[in-house]
């Protein structure tokens, strides 16, 4: 799998680039020439359309980081230490777009950059979190080892994806709306909707772009890693 991976990957990013280009044309097309403008909140209402895609995609990537911890720690496999700090590092990005879109958000329509809602609460924990998996890859410098301690803290981090999820449903004295289960959009203009769905695939598109970046780049640096620790011992052999 991660040979077949390996041999695809630059023509996977090219695809996506393209299909990034055209999504992103068409979104914005979408939000400022198609779907209204909201009567109270104005243009910030706009925001909207890429802060609900990209909070849900920073879970895909929490999830992407969850996955490749818990198959290196049964494997011992590095490759799967290589998804799971790719897939960290572009949830983290998006879960601080995520805050910062929120706030820009807010202030308009809440009359505040920050409150300690729930939901912003438990965001802002879940970036420290990732923030600190980070933090420690950059610390140890033993590739085993800092593989072991960040597959710990990437599978118990998790934990707090779900609380943010359901934050509104835990706490309801929060600002965010609480979603029924009906599924219902509660008055939400039909244009508005059909641009939200747009946006989701495009943003989906940006983070599977950004993924498989830095997947590349994690590669493409632990194999140079080992042609310098070959290049070391072979010169140890030859002395």
């Amino acid at each position: 799998m991660f040979e077949f991976v390996e041999k695809y990957i630059d023509l996977v990013i090219k695809l996506l680039m393209v299909a990034v280009a055209v999504a992103s044309l068409a979104s914005m097309f979408m939000i400022f020439g198609f779907a209204p403008t909201e009567a109270v909140m104005g243009l910030p209402q706009k925001i909207f359309y890429y802060h609900v895609p990209i909070a849900i995609l920073s879970y895909a990537g929490f999830f992407i980081c969850f996955v490749g911890s818990a198959v290196y720690l049964y494997t011992g496999r590095h490759e799967h230490d290589a998804y799971a700090v790719s897939g960290a590092e572009v949830g983290t990005l998006f879960i601080t777009l995520v805050m910062i879109t929120g706030m820009l958000w807010g202030k308009p329509s809440w009359g505040a950059y920050w409150t300690w809602d729930p939901r912003l609460t438990t965001s802002l924990v879940l970036w420290l979190i990732y923030t600190g998996y980070l933090l420690l890859r950059s610390q140890v410098e033993d590739s085993t080892l800092r593989a072991k301690y960040a597959a710990v803290m990437g599978i118990v981090g998790f934990v707090d994806v779900p609380i943010v999820h359901y934050s509104v449903q835990l706490w309801t004295r929060g600002i965010h709306p609480v979603v029924d289960k009906s599924g219902a959009d509660h008055g939400m203009d039909p244009r508005m909707l059909k641009t939200l769905m747009l946006c989701f695939p495009t943003m989906a598109l940006i983070f599977a772009l950004l993924f498989a970046v830095r997947f590349r780049y994690e590669m493409m640096s632990r194999r140079l890693d080992m042609l310098k620790s070959q290049s070391n011992e072979s010169g140890i052999a030859g002395n």
